[in-house]
């Protein structure tokens, strides 16, 4: 998916990658991440962000809920703390010592957690769905001696809502929900949310807004209606250099970064965003099977829509580059391996550059500094939950 702008933008990390995995300093099914160029996205993004007076919480669960990369968003770029989606990725960023400022923004704390996420971890919000959940946190602030601030996620019949993550309070149901929240002993609406409200459309080959971003604006009206003074309207997916100006235009106040600290979001497939692509899947051929060869899986993702791979092969005198195409043929087996409609050595490098959610994979992720100026130094390896492997 994103091979042609990798190829383009940053042909540096394929040259690294490949020499990282024939020196044996990484293994296949590794995702490769230039440092500097993460860098440089955070920061572009970062600038066009206060450029319209938007805050940012940073996902990071798209690149393995990496610690040293959240810390570099945060200590070095000022980002408002890390999105945690579940409650694995709060234990991995908290023990890791990250800022933490959005919880629940997909998974709601489990009522045991609720406590510890209240009194120790204290985000600057959290997502809630539930009135159950609502006066869980209350009762845990009460008992902190504090006030949690929360974010409310209602939602209407034409809302484009994902498998297994629907959630949220009716809309019509938004007086009545807000009056009893607001009556509930420590906690604090600060706000709205909801997701997604951004998504890519091929035809317009951009990211548009989604009938969320339409529920939402239209629960921060109700509110207003009714004397609600709420400071925050969250807007998160596809945040971006490109997006930023709609959520503002939109009325929204914060995003949520993830795909384009990396340069892979849909829109950049073709190389046009000013976010570069920093990350890439490197394996290598395992055997070959009638006329085609396989290579090491751990990585693939479904949603992927991974095509393409390139293969560096080992001539007499010289290497060369190929296109291959390369396929999962069910997706709903394990990714063991991934199939070459091409046939060539074993042990031959396989470059990859697709939509991923490594934190859901197997894969190892390798952090490297210096990619742009030929002298790769690699950091250190972690696997796809953020604990380290391998200090550089």
């Amino acid at each position: 998916m994103f091979l042609t702008a990798l190829k383009q933008q940053n042909p540096a990390l394929i040259d690294s990658a490949i020499t990282l995995l024939e020196r044996g300093l990484i293994l296949p099914d590794t995702y490769v991440i230039d440092v500097d160029q993460f860098r440089e996205n955070a920061r572009l993004i970062k600038a066009q962000a206060d450029n319209y007076g938007i805050r940012l919480y940073a996902m990071t669960k798209q690149f393995g809920r990496n610690p040293v990369l959240a810390k570099i968003l945060i200590d070095e770029f000022d980002y408002a703390g890390i999105v945690c989606v579940d409650f694995k990725e709060v234990r991995t960023m908290h023990q890791a010592g990250v800022k933490i400022g959005h919880i629940g923004h997909l998974v709601q704390p489990p009522s045991h957690h609720v406590p510890f996420v209240v009194s120790t971890i204290q985000p600057e919000v959290i997502t809630v769905y539930s009135l159950d959940k609502a006066q869980e946190i209350s009762l845990a602030a009460q008992q902190a001696g504090r006030c949690q601030n929360i974010l409310l996620k209602f939602y209407r019949s034409t809302d484009r809502l994902y498998v297994n993550q629907e959630a949220g309070f009716p809309l019509e149901s938004l007086a009545e929900i807000i009056a009893q929240v607001s009556q509930l002993p420590n906690v604090h609406i600060m706000g709205l949310t909801h997701f997604p409200c951004f998504l890519y459309d091929a035809e317009e080959n951009s990211t548009l807004a989604t009938p969320n971003m339409d529920t939402l604006r239209l629960a921060k009206q109700r509110a207003d209606e009714l004397g609600y003074q709420l400071e925050q309207l969250n807007c998160p997916s596809s945040t971006s250099c490109e997006t930023i100006p709609l959520i503002k235009q939109l009325g929204g106040t914060h995003g949520e970064p993830g795909h384009a600290l990396t340069g892979t979001t849909p829109s950049n497939r073709n190389g046009s965003q000013p976010e570069k692509v920093a990350m890439l899947y490197i394996t290598e051929v395992s055997h070959q099977f009638e006329n085609n060869s396989y290579c090491f899986g751990g990585g693939y993702y479904h949603r992927c829509q991974l095509d393409k791979g390139l293969v560096r092969e080992q001539l007499p005198n010289r290497t060369e580059d190929k296109l291959v195409t390369i396929s999962n043929d069910d997706d709903s087996n394990i990714d063991y391996h991934l199939k070459l409609d091409y046939a060539c050595a074993v042990g031959t490098p396989v470059v990859m550059a697709f939509r991923t959610q490594v934190f859901v994979t197997r894969s190892d992720i390798a952090l490297v500094e210096g990619i742009s100026s030929a002298l790769p130094k690699l950091l250190g390896i972690y696997d796809s939950l953020g604990n380290e492997v391998y200090h550089g």
